[in-house]
C-alpha cells in the first residue's frame, strides 16, 4: 500500500482528501499546518508528498527546498496544490523540484490520476506502447500503424508517447508544453492544437472524428483509455 503525506490547511478539503485516497487504497498521513513538515516527512517516508504551498505559519516553497535538499528524501514525488494560477508561479513551482502542480479548484478524480502517473513513472518503464493498431517503441523511437512505420517528427513522437503513457488524463495545453517542449521554449499554447492535428491525420481512421487522441472542451487533449493502451 502506497503512503501518502498531505500538508493542507484546510479543514475540507483536507478531510475530503483524507477520504478519497484512502477509498482509493492509499494510506494518507500528513498536517495541517507546515511546521515540522521536512521532519514529519523524514518520520513517515512517504511514498508521495501533496503539498499546499500556501500555508499559515510557512511557505509552501520552502518546504519543498527542504525535501529536496535532504538525502533522504529528495526521490520523492511532490504534487504541488495550490490557488496560484500564474504561468511564474507554476514554473517556479517546478523549477525548485515539484514533479506535479494542481491548481486549485481541482477535480479529486483528476488528482489521484495523477499520483498514479507518479507512481507509474517510478516503475521500469515499458518498452513500448500499443493500442490497437498502434504501436510505440520506446527504444528505437518509431511508431507504426498497421505495422507499416509512421514519419513523425521528434516533437510529434514525445507528444503521442507522453499522451499514450497516460491514458484517460486530460492535460491542458500549457501542461503538455511544459512536458514536452519544456519550460525553455518559445511557442504558444496554439502550437500544441497544430501538432494534435498533424498527429491525428498520420494515426486516426479518421482524422475529423478522433477515435485516439480526444479533445475535451475547455480543458486539453487526453489518450482515450477506451482505446486500451498496453505495455508490449
Amino acid at each position: 500500500m502506497k503512503k501518502i503525506l498531505l500538508i493542507e490547511d484546510d479543514t475540507d478539503l483536507y478531510a475530503l482528501l483524507k477520504y478519497n485516497l484512502e477509498k482509493d487504497g492509499f494510506q494518507m498521513v500528513g498536517a495541517q499546518t507546515g511546521k515540522g513538515a521536512v521532519d514529519l516527512c523524514r518520520r513517515e517516508r512517504p511514498d508521495l508528498i501533496l503539498l499546499d504551498i500556501m500555508l499559515p505559519d510557512s511557505d509552501g516553497l520552502d518546504i519543498c527546498k527542504g525535501i529536496r535538499a535532504h538525502p533522504d528524501l529528495a526521490h520523492i514525488p511532490v504534487i504541488f496544490l495550490t490557488a496560484r494560477a500564474s504561468e511564474t508561479d507554476r514554473i517556479v513551482g517546478l523549477e525548485l523540484g515539484a514533479n506535479d502542480y494542481i491548481v486549485k479548484p481541482f477535480f479529486v478524480r483528476e488528482l489521484i490520476a495523477r499520483i498514479k502517473i507518479q507512481f507509474r513513472q517510478q516503475a521500469q518503464p515499458v518498452r513500448a506502447l500499443k493500442s490497437g493498431a498502434l504501436e510505440l517503441d520506446r527504444s528505437s523511437c518509431r511508431v507504426k500503424l498497421n505495422s507499416d512505420e509512421l514519419q513523425l517528427t521528434a516533437t510529434e513522437f514525445k507528444l503521442l508517447e507522453f499522451l499514450m503513457a497516460r491514458p484517460g488524463v486530460v492535460f491542458s495545453r500549457e501542461q503538455l508544453l511544459d512536458s514536452v517542449w519544456g519550460h525553455d521554449r518559445a511557442v504558444t499554447d496554439r502550437t500544441v492544437d497544430v501538432y494534435i492535428l498533424r498527429l491525428r491525420q498520420k494515426i486516426e481512421d479518421d482524422p475529423a472524428n478522433p477515435a485516439l487522441i480526444r479533445s475535451v472542451r475547455g480543458f486539453g487533449y487526453s489518450f482515450n483509455e477506451a482505446a486500451a493502451v498496453a505495455p508490449v
